[in-house]
């Protein structure tokens, strides 16, 4: 098509140049276009011209199958491992990457800190009115509305500040096929491992009744080392960094 455009544009030289002469100069025939194809009319539903190349490039959220496969194998940073409920065998050992720790465990309820309707003593026997870190105003964390992950107390078994993983740390919970991006909200017993918020759980699909609620085994928590949300409460702010650190996690293990 682009010959037709040539031949119009040569049309519009030469209207050009007439019209410059004088009006006996040109008589009519010189003007005649009659010859010519009509310009084609635009098709229904033709693109128009591209559009501007954006600076911006959408990244696509990271898969729960590609966290796992870079799971496969760990390196213990614990120097024993952890049980997941009291009458349960020591089975669970941290395992290091690059960037990051994690462990393979259950999902046990936390509906600690601040009394909500779903969270306080009478939904929860052992709901208990505080959290390890608090918000940026001081109060307890949110178990109800706030995603976040519960790391055993600092013991011989493992020392989690000793890892870079601090309060208000990023995690990545992976379940079946969601992935959910929390904070480190509060600490558990030293012996003892798989404890996320009420709002983790229920961002996972899984049942976040304190009392009868939580899944036996299938999930995966991966700590970022030496990262932090600010404020510690902000659930937006650990979606964004979190979908970072993954990325990067991802390329570099």
């Amino acid at each position: 098509m682009h010959h037709r455009s040539h031949v119009y544009a040569a049309v519009g030289a030469v209207l050009l140049m007439a019209s410059a002469l004088p009006a006996t100069a040109h008589p009519a025939a010189a003007l005649d276009t009659s010859h010519l194809p009509p310009p084609a009319a635009p098709r229904a539903g033709a693109p128009g011209p591209p559009a501007a190349k954006s600076s911006f490039r959408s990244e696509s959220p990271v898969t729960a199958d590609a966290l796992r496969a870079k799971l496969q194998d760990c390196a213990p940073v614990s120097k024993g491992r952890y049980r997941t409920d009291q009458d349960k065998p020591a089975s669970v050992p941290v395992c290091g990457k690059k960037g990051a720790v994690f462990w393979k465990a259950d999902l046990d309820i936390d509906c600690d800190g601040q009394v909500t309707t779903r969270c306080n003593r009478t939904t929860d026997p052992w709901f208990h009115g505080d959290t390890a870190f608090h918000q940026s105003d001081g109060k307890p964390l949110n178990a109800e509305k706030l995603p976040y992950v519960v790391v055993p107390a600092p013991s011989g078994i493992w020392d989690y500040t000793a890892s870079g993983i601090r309060g208000g740390g990023v995690a990545a919970l992976v379940h079946k096929d969601r992935v959910e991006y929390a904070v480190v909200g509060d600490t558990g017993p030293a012996g003892i491992i798989g404890e996320a918020s009420y709002a983790a759980a229920q961002s996972l699909g899984v049942d976040p009744d304190p009392s009868r609620g939580g899944v036996a085994s299938g999930v995966t928590y991966i700590l970022f080392k030496d990262s932090r949300v600010t404020p510690i409460e902000s659930r937006s702010s650990a979606v964004e960094l979190g979908g970072e650190l993954a990325r990067k996690f991802l390329q570099e293990n």
